[in-house]
């Protein structure tokens, strides 16, 4: 199964200027200015994000009726209280008590439920660039955009937020999937590369050594609602506003996953697998959002580049499925195989499942020849 949908952006980018945008969870403050370089590490925002209300059934607490509630509180509405404080007491001796569970200001009291509302303090929260490079423009209390000649390969499946780390190569195949016993110490808040896939042990074990990312081919659904803790299919129902995981799911929030073909076990496509390989041991940054409506936005990995690189673009390329060009095939009989178009029909032509469209020819790399629509061929370079 493959997720892709095409929109015109290649998967694989060797040179090219790439614009990340950081945006805080709330409104904030921001940082930096226009024009200032920024290091992965360097704060580009902060804000203080309000935390959930924390509703108390007091009179039930208490064993009061609703109404004395707050004759019952030993602080007033909108008084500050620390974790661990007397709230109330249901007697002035040997009365019931019941202490605050968390520390905040006591927001409201209804009398007539006998709730009693705590408002905790607003959290702060740090937004961080996440990559190398400079800020291009500034969206006042929101967030910042960034620009980076760099190389970035695109998948069509990921998981988590966006990460920094060193990338690290841990298969010599695009065929050979991580095993367990591949993430070890030295692994620690890298970005990981493999092959055809990734099971749930190995994604816990990435868990514990505090890996910061994982590229790979693709993954068997049944091994990530595994990793993810999710029962039955209905995790995967996709619907407006966006494609996401229940909010029951308990997604490790410092692990991004990215997958490059789709759920099964595949081989990476090669000339993806060439590239990450090729960029070992260096800086990148991986965003595994994915989203399926309100506009599509595909996870990506963006490996930072010299400025004096050969061969920068300031534009991605736009390459047009042509004779001589390399694609990847999409259509489920011959899913993420790589080959070279030639011929392109002008005209429609009648497919094996008797749809007529706009087809190519497709030389595969064992030497078959096999004839792809259009909309089914990806374009890689």
């Amino acid at each position: 199964m493959s997720l892709y949908v095409p929109t015109g952006t290649p998967p694989l980018v060797a040179g090219a200027l790439a614009r990340i945008e950081r945006r805080l969870p709330a409104p904030g403050e921001v940082t930096v200015r226009v024009g200032q370089r920024v290091e992965p590490d360097d704060v580009v925002a902060r804000a203080f994000v309000p935390a959930t209300p924390q509703i108390l059934n007091l009179a039930r607490e208490l064993m009061i009726p609703p109404s004395r509630v707050e004759r019952a509180l030993s602080r007033e509405v909108g008084a500050t209280v620390a974790q661990g404080d007397l709230l109330a007491r249901a007697g002035r001796i040997g009365g019931r008590v019941c202490r605050a569970p968390i520390g905040g200001v006591i927001a409201a009291v209804d009398g007539e439920t006998g709730y009693v509302t705590i408002m905790p303090d607003p959290v702060r929260h740090e937004l961080f660039a996440t990559v190398r490079g400079v800020v291009m423009d500034v969206m006042p209390y929101e967030g910042v955009r960034i620009e980076t000649p760099a190389a970035q390969v695109h998948g069509v499946f990921g998981l988590g937020a966006s990460q920094s780390g060193v990338l690290r190569l841990l298969v010599t195949d695009p065929s050979e999937p991580i095993v367990t016993e591949m993430i070890n110490p030295r692994s620690a808040y890298a970005i990981v590369i493999g092959g055809s896939g990734i099971s749930a042990a190995a994604l816990q074990r990435a868990v514990q050594e505090q890996v910061r990312g994982v590229i790979v081919g693709s993954i068997d659904e049944a091994e990530l609602r595994a990793f993810l803790g999710v029962d039955g299919y209905a995790a995967w129902e996709v619907g407006p506003p966006d494609w996401q995981v229940p909010v029951a799911v308990a997604q490790p929030a410092d692990l991004t996953l990215i997958v490059t073909e789709g759920f099964g076990q595949r081989p990476m496509s090669e000339p993806l697998f060439e590239l990450l390989a090729s960029h070992h041991g260096k800086e990148a940054l991986v965003e595994g959002v994915t989203g399926l409506w309100g506009g599509v936005r595909r996870p990506r990995v963006v490996i930072p580049l010299s400025a004096r690189t050969a061969g920068l673009q300031i534009e991605a390329p736009q390459p047009s499925l042509r004779p001589g060009a390399m694609v990847r095939l999409l259509h489920q009989a011959y899913l993420g195989q790589v080959g070279q178009v030639r011929t392109v029909s002008s005209a429609p032509r009648r497919l094996a499942s008797r749809v007529r469209t706009t087809a190519a020819d497709v030389l595969l790399e064992d030497g078959t020849v096999v004839v792809a629509a259009t909309s089914a061929a990806e374009v890689l370079s």
